[in-house]
């Protein structure tokens, strides 16, 4: 390993030490291998240090503690400690392919690029729970699919689970400016603002892993719907249509009931609109698992996805009217 790597690997990490274990576990196995770690733990009531001395001869690792803060200051952190020409962020629920530094090395020899995003996707040993909504998060018709289709390469906004940027891009953008909530949809829109070259890198993908319970993913999504409110805020113009779908589609459940009262055709035809919806989701789900326990997750798994993040994002627009 070299004294100054050309990766520095940051991430943030909150009471979660068992997912810092397989996230290190799989940077272990990188075919590519100079880069460095930094484990930022953000004030923690369950610590990670030991699992990380544990890998401290597997790695260039380095451990630090600070008081709790949230993920962005955490991350802007582990920057400021870092030492290589790029900074990569990954979340404490990702696994690392072997491939990642070697597709990322592999584009960076022919683009010129100052940030960049891969997508995510589900592992076979995740739960048939965290499967569906792995499918959920990145099926184009429940939006996913706005964070990783082939048209956006160089129109893309990569997300705190999988981005990199150059250490240039991080002295012009100071980082991440938000605590948490889409933290890192509003750096990405900054970095266009700013004319920088941000690229969707489709091979370098990571396995995401969502909630243990629907409950859980449910508190996750609303928080995504809260943020992305919270970036139009800070950035006027970008919520588009394709935001507001999962606060229609969350509406349309309320206003169902009344249509099937004062206009039973409209409630019915309503219904018949949600429930082609739902079996498509589930549908995708089964082509792309090839499970059907998978494929029957996904129908609560995108119901909780819609709702949740449609309510997020309405009960924040009802928030910033009020203040």
């Amino acid at each position: 390993m070299k004294e100054t790597p050309k990766y520095s690997v940051i991430v943030p990490v909150y009471n979660r030490p068992e997912e810092i274990r397989e996230l290190l576990e799989s940077l272990t196995r990188q075919i590519f291998t100079d880069f460095e770690v930094l484990i930022v733990e953000d004030g923690s009531s369950v610590s990670s240090e030991e699992i990380v001395k544990y890998y401290s001869d597997k790695l260039a690792i380095h451990y630090f503690f600070k008081s709790n803060s949230g993920p962005g200051p955490s991350r802007n952190f582990g920057f400021e400690k870092a030492s290589g020409k790029y900074f990569v962020v990954f979340d404490s629920d990702c696994i690392v392919p072997l491939s990642y530094f070697s597709a990322v090395e592999d584009f960076l020899k022919v683009n010129i690029v100052d940030a960049w995003g891969g997508p995510d996707r589900g592992h076979e040993s995740f739960t048939l729970l965290q499967q569906a909504m792995a499918h959920t998060m990145s099926s184009f018709l429940t939006t996913g699919g706005i964070r990783g289709g082939k048209r956006q390469l160089d129109n893309y906004q990569p997300r705190s689970f999988n981005m990199g940027l150059s250490r240039s891009t991080y002295e012009k953008t100071k980082g991440f400016h938000f605590d948490r909530l889409a933290e890192d949809i509003e750096l990405s829109v900054r970095m266009k603002k700013l004319g920088l070259s941000v690229y969707l890198i489709p091979q370098a993908f990571v396995f995401h892993k969502r909630r243990s319970t629907l409950t859980a993913f449910f508190e996750q999504v609303l928080n995504f719907g809260r943020g992305r409110v919270l970036v139009g805020r800070q950035h006027p113009g970008e919520v588009k249509w394709v935001h507001w779908f999962p606060a229609f589609f969350t509406m349309g459940l309320f206003v169902m009931p009344i249509l099937f009262f004062l206009f039973p055709l409209f409630g019915w035809l309503m219904l018949f609109g949600y429930v082609v919806f739902l079996f498509l989701v589930t549908l995708e789900g089964y082509v792309k698992s090839k499970s059907i326990l998978v494929a029957l997750l996904s129908l609560p798994a995108s119901l909780v996805q819609l709702i949740g993040y449609g309510f997020g994002f309405l009960s924040q627009k009802i928030q910033n009217l009020t203040q």
